[in-house]
Parts: C-alpha cells; structure tokens; sequence
C-alpha cells in the first residue's frame, strides 16, 4: 500500500478538456492494475475507467465511454486520465487507485485496490 498523487484537477468549461495524471513513488504503476475513481457529495465512489498492467485492456463506465481515455507513460511510470467533452455532471473529486496485479481483468470495486490518492477536483461548468 502506498501513497498515490493525482495531477491535472480543475475549473473547465463544458465541452472542454482536461488530463489527469496519477503517480505513485518509484515505478510503483508499472506492475499495478491502476484506475480512476470519482466521487460526488452524498453518493458512492464510482468506477470511471481501468487499464490492466500493460495497458493491453481498459475499461469504462458507460457515461464517459468515448469521451475519456485511460492510458499509461511507462517512461514516466504515470497514467492519465485524457477528459474530453466534459459535462456538468463530471464534476467530481477522481481519485485514482492502484494495485500490484498482472490480471487481464479490471475491476470496478473500490475495495479491490490497496493505494489511493488524496483526490483532485475537477469542475465542469454548465
């Protein structure tokens, strides 16, 4: 279990754009399952996107499916969550959360990843 950073949260526009970036101490990402999470005041964390160890599977929750993508900097030992053709009810805190796993499976069950991040915020404006 380690601590994760998130980058890239903020004010955009709708229809605007926005990347997160998720790092974690040394190479930590590399060999993890890593996804995003987000959480609006009152409801339950939701599962937005996943990628496997080697990026070969990803995953999305259906709202955001072609407008977000998920991929990973192995130089940087990052991965970004690309946000295109935002809505208003994006707005949320995304967090993003990993766990050391070489399976071809995602899961969108917050309590199946062991590190977490503080959070970022991102605000859509309608």
């Amino acid at each position: 279990q380690v601590r994760l950073v998130e980058f890239g949260g903020g004010l955009v526009q709708t229809g605007g754009s926005l990347t997160l970036t998720c790092a974690g101490p040394g190479r930590t990402l590399t060999y993890s399952l890593v996804a995003w999470f987000r959480r609006v005041p009152g409801k339950d964390r939701e599962f937005v996107a996943g990628s496997t160890w080697n990026g070969a599977n990803t995953d999305y929750l259906a709202s955001v499916k072609g407008r977000f993508t998920i991929s990973r900097d192995n130089a940087k030992a990052t991965v970004l969550l690309q946000m295109n053709s935002m809505k208003h009810e994006d707005t949320a805190i995304y967090y993003c959360a990993a766990t050391e796993s070489d399976s071809s499976t995602i899961s969108d069950d917050a309590t199946s990843y062991a590190s977490w991040g503080q959070g970022t915020q991102v605000f859509v404006s309608s």
